[in-house]
């Protein structure tokens, strides 16, 4: 239950989500009836957000929505709804623009459905979800990391994250989501790399130099550097236990 509000606190804390994830405009995907649009003041940088849900499209495939549109796409708990994740996750990734991000929530199919499918807390789930199991008590369980690397070159994945620091192991079967804290989740942020990085194999250094200023500053830590290795050219490193 408000499993987006659950989120804030712990999102707040984390420059990433302050600075870089939520930045510019946005779409949130299934956001009924806990849309993050409800907390917009508290991050910053963040300009807009769009609520989409079931009277929008099918969010498996965003039909009405051109690529390349959003700053950042975010999703709680929406994707174990669709019928093909795979393809929703794609098309999620289609249309937020090169640069952006793709912030997404899933339960954890062992604090969440604890064994049981079909899921007896929510009777619409058709998927269960892990980070990774060589073997698992769902027949439609998805490996999350199998799951990502399919998505191919653009999909520059950079946070993974069970969310279990809410959740007790030490009480019977029982639906933690329904506490207030409980979030019983993975969480991952995929970025979407640029035409440049992907012919680049890889998010190189840019070739533009910093201002003069900036310059002198970190071209002095490259001197201070420089001088460390030289004054102790000669003794081996760990080797000095003298009285100080």
């Amino acid at each position: 239950m408000r499993e987006c509000s659950k989120s804030i606190v712990r999102r707040m804390a984390n420059s990433n989500f302050l600075r870089r994830y939520f930045v510019g405009d946005g779409v949130d995907i299934g956001g009924r009836p806990d849309p993050l649009s409800l907390y917009l003041k508290f991050f910053p940088l963040m300009k807009s957000v769009r609520i989409w849900d079931l009277e929008d499209g099918d969010a498996q495939f965003m039909e009405s929505v051109a690529d390349n549109t959003f700053d950042f796409v975010h999703s709680s708990h929406c994707l174990e709804h669709l019928h093909d994740p795979a393809e929703g996750l794609a098309n999620w990734l289609r249309v937020v623009k090169p640069g952006g991000f793709v912030i997404v929530t899933i339960p954890d199919e062992d604090m969440y459905e604890q064994g049981v499918f079909p899921s007896t807390f929510n009777h619409d789930h058709k998927w269960t979800f892990t980070m990774f199991k060589t073997k698992s008590w769902s027949d439609k369980s998805i490996n999350l990391l199998e799951l990502l690397k399919g998505l191919g070159e653009a999909a520059d994945v950079e946070r993974m994250e069970v969310l279990n620091a809410t959740f007790r192991h030490d009480l019977p079967r029982y639906d933690q989501t329904m506490t207030p804290i409980g979030e019983c989740a993975i969480e991952f942020v995929i970025r979407k790399r640029t035409e440049a990085e992907i012919a680049a194999g890889g998010r190189l250094p840019v070739k533009e130099q910093p201002d003069a200023r900036d310059r002198l500053y970190l071209n002095q830590y490259r001197h201070d550097q420089a001088a460390m290795k030289s004054s102790n050219s000669n003794r081996a490193p760990f080797t000095d236990d003298t009285p100080l």
